[in-house]
């Protein structure tokens, strides 16, 4: 069955005149971006938008990816913090983004001449609650692959591993705004020691983890299987220490664990919203002082 789909989606590419596909070096946009070159070669095209809101690592994740691939990749810039409806984080912050960066990459596609601007919404997206991202999507006509080939998540992963792509396993990484409480502005400064607060993370080794940031308050979440991990007196401290030196008041570790969080309960969000805007009762703190 995923060999037929996968079959399907790759001859609906190559009857394109060209693609360009927006790429996050994610699973999903990677299996979009190696389908379109395997489909088209030449006339496919990746393209990552550089923002505040992209962890650097993720764009390095991206080049590599790409060139595993073997797709030409390009790369513009834009700011999401210049759209006052972005900054100001209400439960259409994610329509705001994808419509900003999605906009990017319809510019970048009329330049290269490219008609078609594809993205990595999956068969599983639409039914995973809030999603106000995937009316930009609609809204844009940017052409959907995976959807429209109804291949789910659980498929793109096993299409990942058939192209031997690096990322097939990769935990979903959405972007740095989504660790900001709804209704909380989102600022350069906040962005910023987000991203140097999960660098801590990913340092030590952590696969899947956020940093929330509740307004001073600095909350952790990594994966139930990796909470002995951020128990460990070493971590504690590092954590304490370095994390509270980016400006964070206080420092506490999520004994839930990572979860994907929801914009109202029982909801999944579509950018991994935090699934709280005060912190939880089963927090352990690190003390900063």
């Amino acid at each position: 069955m995923v060999a037929e789909k996968l079959a399907a989606a790759r001859a609906d590419l190559a009857e394109r005149d060209g693609v360009l596909v927006a790429f996050s070096g994610g699973v999903d946009s990677s299996v979009v971006a190696a389908i379109a070159h395997d489909a088209l070669g030449s006339d496919a095209v990746a393209c990552t938008a550089k923002s505040e809101t992209l962890p650097a690592e993720e764009l390095d994740d991206a080049r590599r990816v790409t060139e595993e691939i073997g797709i030409r990749h390009e790369i513009v810039e834009f700011s999401e913090l210049d759209s006052d409806a972005f900054v100001r984080n209400d439960d259409e912050r994610c329509y705001h983004c994808r419509s900003m960066r999605l906009s990017a990459m319809f510019d970048c596609a009329q330049d290269l001449d490219i008609p078609v601007v594809c993205d990595g919404t999956n068969a599983s997206d639409p039914g995973e609650g809030h999603r106000p991202g995937l009316q930009a999507v609609e809204e844009l006509d940017a052409y959907s692959p995976l959807l429209a080939h109804d291949i789910t998540k659980e498929e793109v992963r096993d299409i990942a591993r058939e192209y031997d792509l690096s990322v097939a396993d990769k935990p979903s990484m959405a972007c740095l705004s989504s660790r900001i409480p709804t209704g909380l502005e989102v600022t350069e400064e906040r962005l910023s020691r987000i991203e140097k607060a999960e660098r801590l993370l990913r340092t030590w080794g952590f696969d899947q983890f956020r940093v929330r940031d509740h307004d001073g308050l600095a909350r952790i979440e990594v994966a139930e299987d990796e909470l002995d991990v951020a128990l460990d007196p070493d971590f504690v401290r590092a954590a304490r220490d370095h994390i509270s030196d980016l400006g964070f008041d206080h420092v506490t570790l999520d004994l839930h664990g990572y979860r994907t969080g929801s914009v109202s309960p029982g909801e999944a969000a579509e950018e991994d919203q935090p699934a709280a805007e005060t912190p939880d009762p089963l927090d352990a703190e690190y003390p900063t002082d």
